[in-house]
């Protein structure tokens, strides 16, 4: 770990991903790390960094997170200060998914970026589904990939499934997971570990056709 980012996965791997966390959890929280781990292990560099007001909690000063949109230049400067010098796909754990999608145009069409991941898309607030957030999503050109449990308090399946989104966004649908994309085991058939093997083989066959 540096002062700013995270690391997992190969130096010289062809592709690779920069991730941001969530509203309430770090970026070492147990589900990105396992996220971060299983992209690793399908040979993907991943780089994690923190919005400064989740770093500042380390040093015990709890603030609240301040407005999505007030963020997107600290996600640029992260992905100015990463230098990565292959092909780039950007993305996040919900709100820093949500981050990524509404700077993710601008550096597409620059040649910065090669794709957009968003990790448990926040596309209203729990049990809020007339706020949505999904404006910008209608109109992105950015190739972008959700990966989304169906029963995600954020968006359900047969919530989203009525939404207009542009047809730059793939979805993958992960059963029965929660917005950390977990699965009820004795539900589903599925465990956490089998759909983060789905999850990461997902992203690998769809970086290919982007990268």
């Amino acid at each position: 770990m540096t002062d700013k980012f995270l690391f997992d996965g190969p130096e010289g791997a062809d592709v690779t991903i920069l991730l941001a966390h969530g509203a309430g959890a770090p970026m070492d929280s147990a589900s990105m790390t396992a996220t971060a781990k299983a992209f690793a292990a399908a040979g993907f560099r991943v780089a994690r960094f923190e919005f400064s007001y989740m770093a500042s909690r380390r040093q015990g000063l709890r603030k609240p997170p301040p407005r999505a949109e007030s963020l997107n230049p600290e996600y640029r400067g992260a992905m100015v200060e990463l230098g990565a010098t292959g092909p780039l796909i950007i993305g996040g754990k919900s709100m820093g998914g949500r981050v990524a999608s509404m700077v993710a145009d601008d550096l597409h069409a620059q040649g910065a970026i090669a794709g957009l991941l968003c990790l448990g898309y926040p596309f209203h607030p729990p049990d809020k589904p007339e706020q949505l957030r999904t404006k910008h999503l209608a109109e992105l050109k950015t190739p972008t990939l959700i990966c989304q449990g169906t029963r995600d308090e954020f968006g359900t399946r047969d919530e989203v499934t009525g939404y207009a989104l542009s047809p730059a966004i793939e979805i993958l649908w992960l059963e029965d997971g929660d917005h950390d994309l977990k699965p009820r085991k004795s539900i589903s058939g599925f465990s956490a570990a089998d759909h983060l093997k789905t999850l990461a083989q997902a992203v690998s066959d769809w970086s290919t056709r982007i990268a």
